[in-house]
């Protein structure tokens, strides 16, 4: 569980970032590890956080969901280049998939476009060419014409839970200020790092 002092600088961090005209604040490079030890790493949104962790929603028969299911740890990193001298903030832990309930009340909200999307791609796989693909959004969007959307069963979200959390804050001549939290079980202690 984040403890309120991590949420809060967080919180605040991301406010500055939304602040600054950043197009894509939410950006987040996630990294993972596939069953040879290949780390692999791609920018997804995240679209929530809260004491329980970060979420983020993708289709889970991607590569990345590949990863995930056979090493459940996962590294993040925002980097927010337009705000003070540059900040980085870095989370890792533990990934798993979140509640049915959630991914379906979260693909509720999403725009149609997007909806018909999740059920149209093949995340990942290989795709001969662009008019298969776009003959599937035509299919999709002919199937659910003039009803709401359901979420496909291969959609929805991953919960990370982290229990190492990094703030880089740069400055000039490469005099950054660093701390990170380590969690211990139920508590969370704090440390300077050299830049």
């Amino acid at each position: 569980m984040l403890n309120s002092e991590i949420l809060d600088t967080f919180r605040g961090l991301l406010d500055e970032a939304k602040a600054s005209g950043d197009r894509e604040p939410t950006a987040m490079n996630l990294a993972t590890v596939d069953s040879r030890g290949r780390v692999h790493s791609r920018i997804v949104l995240l679209k929530a956080i809260d004491e329980k962790g970060l979420r983020f929603f993708t289709n889970y028969e991607s590569a990345k969901a590949g990863e995930i299911a056979e090493h459940d740890q996962v590294a993040l990193c925002f980097h927010w280049k337009q705000i003070r001298e540059g900040i980085q903030v870095r989370f890792e832990g533990r990934v798993s998939k979140a509640s049915v309930e959630e991914s379906d009340a979260y693909f509720a909200r999403r725009p149609r476009g997007s909806q018909i999307g999740a059920w149209a791609s093949k995340q990942s796989q290989e795709l001969p060419d662009r008019k298969t693909f776009d003959e599937r959004v035509a299919h999709y969007e002919k199937e659910f014409e003039g009803r709401d959307v359901p979420r496909p069963p291969h959609w929805g979200g991953y919960l990370v839970e982290p229990d190492r959390v990094e703030f880089w804050y740069g400055a000039t001549f490469r005099l950054h200020e660093r701390i990170v939290h380590t969690s211990e079980g139920t508590s969370w202690t704090s440390r300077l790092l050299y830049p």
